[in-house]
């Protein structure tokens, strides 16, 4: 049924969930598991003039961005490899905009399914905020599970 599943994680709570069921899938259908985690890059304009930091202090917060990214879509691909997934992938992407960019891991890794959790967002915070989820649900050509 599945070969590959993407699974976007960003290592909340609630994502821990989209990460248990992707990972039930695949020992179901026997799939790849591919961990993703966007780490939000933030254009260099949004830094120049707001914030009181050095080019040294804003490339040392990305890499620790970077750094925490690879912990967690770690821990999933050993959590994944520890309950039996044979093939399971962590990947780290560094995007402007995260929904699109969920989008194209699971293009470019050739997924049958994205799984991701909603943070279910409402009213003027969902507007305000807006929804990745949505977004990809909405413009995926992949299949997408969401777990609230």
């Amino acid at each position: 049924m599945y070969a590959r599943i993407l699974v976007a994680t960003d290592g909340s709570e609630l994502s821990e969930l989209a990460v248990n069921s992707a990972i039930d899938l695949a020992l179901l259908t026997q799939a790849e598991l591919i961990a993703v985690k966007v780490v939000h890059q933030y254009p260099a304009s949004y830094f120049e003039g707001s914030l009181l930091l050095s080019q040294v202090e804003v490339s040392q917060l990305l890499e620790h961005a970077d750094a925490e990214a690879q912990r967690v879509v770690d821990a999933v691909k050993d959590k994944a490899a520890a309950r039996g997934v044979k093939n399971a992938r962590a990947i780290v992407v560094n995007a402007e905009l995260i929904s699109e960019a969920i989008i194209e891991a699971a293009r470019v890794h050739r997924c049958d399914l994205i799984v991701m959790a909603s943070h279910g967002r409402r009213g003027i915070k969902r507007l305000l905020m807006g929804s990745e989820t949505l977004h990809v649900l909405t413009h995926s050509h992949t299949p997408v599970l969401v777990l609230r």
